[in-house]
């Protein structure tokens, strides 16, 4: 067993595993990251701060402040009340977030689906396994002369792997899809 942050003396081998498997999942995922990626990546996670919102609102604020002091000490303001230009920014400001929390959101969808598709192809690989569990103890049953031999038809049906198209029509029709 290879060290890792969860290895440990109480944590078994397999969660080990299966834990730095995960972490693999989502190391080849970011080592895929493109730059202009992560600097989107980086700039979002910047801005999802709440630091961020009290420094926006603080512009706004000193904007709308520098303004109407300029026009209170007679001075030409550089955008008046009804704030145009304020107004202007706020809606390009608006749009770039809009985009950057798109193109993150993407990138995070993408690994979600991997994590999906993974999980759905152990989830049958599961099965499987335990279909040939279920095969291999009614043998067992059968050709062992010290266990009581009997017809099971649920075991035998569960010893049959499930066919992942019969399953999906099934879900299908029962949702009226």
């Amino acid at each position: 067993m290879t060290d890792s942050p969860y290895s440990g003396p109480n944590v078994p081998e397999h969660v080990d595993e299966a834990v730095r498997s995960v972490t693999q999942l989502h190391s080849d995922h970011h080592g895929r990251t493109t730059a202009p990626q992560r600097a989107v990546n980086r700039i979002t996670a910047f801005m999802a701060r709440p630091f961020f919102i009290a420094l926006v609102g603080l512009g706004v604020v000193g904007w709308i402040g520098a303004n109407l002091i300029a026009s209170a000490l007679g001075l030409q303001a550089i955008d008046g009340p009804a704030f145009v230009w304020l107004q202007g920014a706020a809606n390009l400001f608006s749009l770039f977030v809009v985009m950057l929390v798109l193109v993150a959101q993407k990138h995070e969808d993408e690994l979600n689906a991997h994590r999906d598709t993974l999980t759905l192809e152990l989830a049958i690989l599961s099965e499987h396994k335990i279909a040939k569990v279920i095969q291999l103890l009614e043998e067992l049953r059968r050709d062992s002369p010290y266990v009581q031999d009997r017809v099971d038809r649920q075991a035998d049906q569960m010893a049959q792997p499930a066919d992942a198209g019969s399953v999906l029509a099934a879900t299908r029709a029962s949702d009226g899809v």
